[in-house]
């Protein structure tokens, strides 16, 4: 069983401070959305750990460094994903499809999955079909080729393609919601559910963070107006090997 899993579990419960922060609407004990306190499993690399007990989410945004990005020689394929890192039969996709169920499906031969339903929080969408999920890099790779990962070895990109040691830089949501961001950064593009706009901003930064990846002028300036809302959310993170 992946740390993914295992850790997927304490991240859920710590929702409701999530939807407290991000909206006015009643918070039910159980709602299973992730949480926004961003807080990402080991590792440990250039950027440095944070403060104990995790950063405010604008003091955290501030940390993110600053320059211009670079899209030049960017390909899909340099990110080598959804592998079987743990030689147990069941590639990244299906790891963290099971690790964030809400009903668990069962679970066949080479992995395979059937029945099971998800909560999509992009767009609080219930989903009882895995074929009508995509896995989310929350930075997409794109975007971490531009602020970074172009000057990364191939294994070291192949490690942020299929991170399941952070628990929020993946995540299963509807593809509708994934195809509309794209490569796209949060001056762009957020999720249309407003209940989701603190955990987002939490976990793309928490990922930056971890990965020690930079963000432009018009990155930064947006994130720290879109976080103005989210007073109550906190970003923790390790630094990614």
């Amino acid at each position: 069983m992946s740390l993914r899993r295992l850790g997927f579990l304490s991240a859920a419960l710590l929702t409701a401070a999530t939807r407290t922060a991000c909206s006015t609407e009643p918070v039910e004990a159980d709602d299973p959305k992730p949480s926004a306190t961003g807080t990402t499993a080991p590792s440990g690399a250039p950027g440095g750990a944070p403060d104990k007990g995790g950063l405010a989410l604008a003091d955290a945004i501030r940390k993110i460094p600053v320059a211009q990005e670079q899209r030049t020689g960017y390909e899909r394929d340099s990110f080598k994903h959804w592998v079987d890192e743990d030689d147990d039969g069941c590639p990244t996709r299906q790891e963290v499809l099971l690790a964030e169920a809400v009903t668990s499906p069962e679970q066949g031969d080479r992995c395979t999955i059937s029945g099971g339903t998800w909560l999509s929080y992009y767009d609080e969408a219930e989903v009882s079909d895995a074929k009508k999920l995509d896995i989310d890099h929350v930075v997409p790779l794109a975007e971490a080729w531009d602020s970074g990962a172009h000057d990364w070895t191939p294994e070291r990109r192949e490690a942020y393609a299929n991170d399941l040691t952070a628990e929020r830089s993946l995540v299963a949501v509807t593809a509708k919601t994934n195809r509309s961001k794209g490569d796209e950064d949060p001056a762009a593009w957020m999720p249309p559910a407003e209940s989701a706009a603190c955990t987002y901003l939490v976990d793309w930064t928490a990922t930056k963070l971890r990965w020690n990846l930079s963000a432009d002028e018009t990155e930064q300036a947006a994130l720290l107006d879109l976080a103005e809302p989210c007073a109550d959310s906190t970003v923790v993170y390790e630094p990614a090997t």
